[in-house]
């Protein structure tokens, strides 16, 4: 395969040839700067800014707005598309650009695989649900929620039964989020639970898991709080944020009121790390009142 250097050689050579130009007996040569991989040229030959590392929260196209100052206090309280005006009745190029941008992030975090290599170095075991691709995890989330028979063998093979406190890091809706965040999240959340007193089991990482999973797994080890990270279904803000879902004694039994929640972890809402410390201290409180969801908070 021709490499990016290749690739500059060559358009570098071709340019050359193109803007030859003789000066008083001597060659004058006009290069124009090449872009790199992902770098787009205007008609003057500068590279165009990428719109994609653009904070929505600043930018505005609105044309002489009357008040300006309003309009920044405004912008600067969501990430929201306000202000980015239009050109007769539809988007003007940019944000439209932005747009497809932030789209097509959505649809890579839903459609890529977490990297194996990030798996490894978070030093977790894998195991899957009885999905079996991830066609069918986006078109049956009922299976989502059901270990396969090998992932319980591995899983009591593994894991030590009745643990205080279970995390568990599955990939969900959004395989970036658990990328961009779980590398930090996971030694601030185990650093406090320890610093608590709490014994922890071992963790690992469930493939094409839905929620509701934990319920299994509760079945399975029977944790007295178990944790879940699971990737949350990407907007066109962030396709990094992830949430950790936390109950007491999960099973069979359990309904959606008896989780709590700590979402929108991720580098524009609450940072991982902090985000680790926090869910260790909500569960150290189901914990020690034997309660989460609605009846924790009673």
């Amino acid at each position: 395969m021709i490499s990016e250097k290749d690739i500059r050689e060559l358009v570098e050579s071709v340019i050359k040839e193109l803007n030859l130009k003789e000066i008083g007996g001597t060659t004058a040569v006009s290069v124009p700067e090449v872009p790199s991989v992902g770098e787009c040229l205007d008609d003057e030959g500068d590279i165009l800014p990428d719109l994609g590392v653009r904070e929505l929260s600043e930018w505005s196209e609105i044309p002489n707005p009357e008040d300006p100052e309003g309009l920044e206090r405004l912008k600067s309280t969501t990430p929201a598309r306000l202000g980015i005006w239009r050109a007769g009745t539809r988007f003007k190029v940019d944000p439209w650009l932005r747009f497809k941008i932030d789209l097509a992030s959505a649809k890579d975090a839903v459609l890529k695989e977490v990297d194996p290599e990030l798996i490894e170095k978070l030093g977790l075991f894998t195991v899957q649900t009885v999905i079996k691709d991830k066609d069918e995890y986006l078109t049956r989330p009922d299976l989502g929620r059901k270990l396969s028979e090998e992932a319980k063998e591995k899983i009591l093979k593994e894991c030590p039964k009745s643990p205080d406190v279970q995390l568990v890091v599955a990939d969900g809706l959004s395989s970036t989020a658990i990328e961009a965040n779980a590398l930090d999240f996971i030694p601030a959340f185990e650093e406090a639970i320890k610093n608590y007193g709490l014994k922890m089991g071992k963790t690992f990482f469930v493939k094409y898991a839905r929620v509701a999973l934990m319920d299994d797994i509760g079945e399975l080890l029977n944790p007295t709080v178990l944790v879940e990270l699971v990737g949350e279904r990407p907007g066109l803000v962030t396709a990094k944020s992830m949430s950790a879902y936390m109950c007491y004694k999960p099973n069979k039994n359990t309904i959606e009121s008896d989780r709590t929640l700590v979402s929108n972890i991720h580098d524009g809402g609450m940072p991982p790390v902090e985000a680790g410390a926090h869910v260790a201290s909500i569960s150290k409180k189901i914990f020690d009142a034997k309660a989460s969801g609605l009846k924790l908070n009673e």
